[in-house]
């Protein structure tokens, strides 16, 4: 809803100093990304710096311009499978990882057992996702 003029511009003024742009949920501006596709196309490499990035969020969508699939890097990022794996995968993760986070607390019990609890429910609700 008026985010494509915005996303031109920003655009528009990152390609030539070597920018990066960030367009997040594209699946929910299906209409958009033809025109997104078209301009994609018309770029004049000579005019654009080899440092500018366009980063594109979205989910899985049927809508979502071929050419621009075929023609970028795509990452996929998927949660762990399994209560065990996600919050081995949690605790792995910045600021948990950091010694100085873990330990710095100045009530270590409680602090652990909170972060456990959040990292259990986090788990959880990652799991029951599966089943709708």
């Amino acid at each position: 809803q008026g985010q494509g003029p915005k996303a031109e511009k920003l655009m528009e003024e990152a390609m030539p100093v070597g920018g990066w742009v960030l367009l997040q949920n594209c699946h929910l501006f299906a209409s958009w990304m033809p025109k997104l596709d078209k301009i994609l196309e018309q770029l004049d490499p000579r005019q654009v710096s080899s440092e500018f990035r366009l980063w594109l969020t979205s989910y899985p969508s049927d809508k979502f311009p071929v050419a621009i699939l075929q023609n970028s890097v795509k990452i996929t990022n998927e949660a762990p499978l399994g209560l065990r794996a996600n919050l081995v995968g949690s605790y792995l993760m910045d600021p948990i990882s950091h010694e100085d986070f873990f330990e710095g607390s100045e009530a270590p019990g409680p602090f652990k057992r909170l972060l456990y609890a959040l990292c259990f429910f986090h788990a959880v609700i990652q799991e029951r996702r599966l089943f709708g």
